[in-house]
């Protein structure tokens, strides 16, 4: 099965490759697309309406099977106007590089005392065409919580900033630190396969020997 991720972002096209290890699925980004695409306003206060509204318009403009998704950033200790939500990288009415969400969070961080209790809220809409539509945003594709600190670690990965300043709060490591999966992605790899898994077998029988196989590796 070839899909395709609606986002130009390597990164994270990569991360999702990753987390999909194991399944019959091929995965590329829209830099695969010939033409540069519109893009979606993206003008939804949650995350799985900001996922459809990106699946849907990638999928009007090239009519391929394709599925986006959106994340809001949450924080446990922050005044109202310190919360981010699905407004990660849009501080103040201002778009923000990804170095300049580095240096941001990182001061946010140091002004509540070193570190921000944080996590997730993650959400996916596959679209294979105009009638099966695919959308989740249930907890098992939330992040687990860990700490976003105010020192940033040496390495640092374009497009993932945040990375660089998330810290497991039992191991109080550095993701970056952590061996195996424990060291990406912060939990969400299963949840994810599972939403694949079923969503493919709904949407056609002619998968279901070949996720079978792939749900039983799952767990």
């Amino acid at each position: 099965m070839n899909l395709i991720y609606g986002t130009y972002n390597p990164a994270k096209v990569a991360s999702m490759i990753q987390m999909l290890e194991g399944l019959d699925i091929s995965i590329t980004g829209l830099a695969c697309i010939d033409t540069r695409l519109k893009e979606a306003e993206e003008s939804g206060k949650e995350p799985l309406a900001n996922a459809k509204q990106k699946a849907m318009c990638y999928y009007k403009q090239i009519k391929r099977s394709i599925f986006s998704c959106d994340s809001g950033l949450y924080f446990e200790e922050v005044n109202e106007e310190d919360q981010p939500g699905v407004l990660i990288k849009r501080i103040h009415g201002q778009n923000l590089s990804y170095s300049e969400m580095l240096t941001f969070y990182s001061k946010l961080a140091k002004n509540y005392g070193g570190k921000l209790t944080a996590y997730y809220k993650n959400a996916i809409c596959l679209v294979m065409n105009e009638k099966k539509i695919y959308t989740y945003d249930g907890a098992d594709i939330y992040s687990e919580k860990f700490y976003i600190v105010d020192k940033p670690h040496k390495k640092y990965v374009e497009g993932f900033p945040l990375d660089s300043l998330s810290v497991d709060i039992n191991s109080m490591k550095y993701y970056y630190d952590l061996k195996g999966k424990r060291s990406k992605n912060l939990g969400v790899i299963q949840g994810f396969k599972k939403f694949f898994i079923k969503s493919l077998k709904e949407y056609g029988g002619d998968y279901d020997e070949s996720w079978k196989g792939s749900s039983s590796t799952n767990g």
